[in-house]
């Protein structure tokens, strides 16, 4: 069932979604007052719990290979891995006028970007294909990269990271001549449950010219060559 943008779900439904790998939303689920801690006292509070959590699977504290992992896990969190999390993060993007008058679509390919499954807090490992047909102003190609890793680091699901780093681009280049492909792997499908190693999962998103067929099919072409 579906309600303002997020799919309704039952206390039942948990761990099956969880298993499946629905997005309820192409929003990130953020509480209320998300971030007003500052990163010093999370890392702090995520040290403590986290140490617990070892307490609780039974792992000497006191040995001096694990006595420095909460405090390595929680700045990881904060300062790493969940660092896209925080809007403050975001890349700075500039744009330029697009003075060759190129019309034609830029294609970064092959973007390499590491993420983290938001049901089971293990790693998305992938490659991006971005491409977009300016509509006046460029950006930089490297903030294209860093679009990607922005949004690719905080819990996610990969339709929703596809969907976002798309509509990120759109707003910034004001165009709807947007298009994203992913292809990952899952470690919470390679790993644990049916511990399949080899497939991957594909997601697109497709704005303006690029649902036209023909410029679609030349996007797929450029990346898969």
């Amino acid at each position: 069932m579906l309600e303002n943008n997020r799919f309704l779900i039952t206390i039942d439904d948990d761990d099956e979604i969880g298993n499946n790998h629905v997005s309820t939303s192409y929003d990130t689920p953020l509480k209320n007052g998300a971030f007003d801690l500052s990163d010093d006292l999370k890392i702090e509070l995520i040290q403590n719990h986290f140490s617990e959590i070892m307490n609780i699977l039974g792992l000497d504290l006191t040995d001096d290979s694990l006595k420095g992992t909460p405090k390595r896990v929680a700045k990881m969190y904060v300062k790493e891995i969940f660092s896209g999390l925080n809007p403050a993060n975001a890349p700075k993007i500039a744009l330029f006028d697009n003075k060759y008058h190129y019309n034609e679509m830029l294609v970064e390919k092959n973007i390499s970007f590491y993420s983290n499954c938001e049901h089971h807090f293990v790693p998305i490992v992938g490659k991006a294909h971005v491409a977009y047909i300016a509509n006046g102003q460029v950006i930089g190609l490297s903030k294209i990269n860093r679009i990607v890793q922005y949004f690719a680091k905080r819990p996610q699901v990969q339709e929703r990271l596809t969907v976002q780093i798309a509509n990120y681009l759109k707003d910034v280049l004001k165009t709807e001549d947007v298009a994203v492909v992913i292809d990952a792997v899952h470690l919470c499908v390679s790993s644990r449950g049916v511990e399949d190693t080899s497939s991957s999962t594909i997601t697109s998103s497709f704005g303006g010219k690029f649902n036209n067929d023909q410029c679609r099919n030349e996007f797929l072409q450029l990346i898969k060559n």
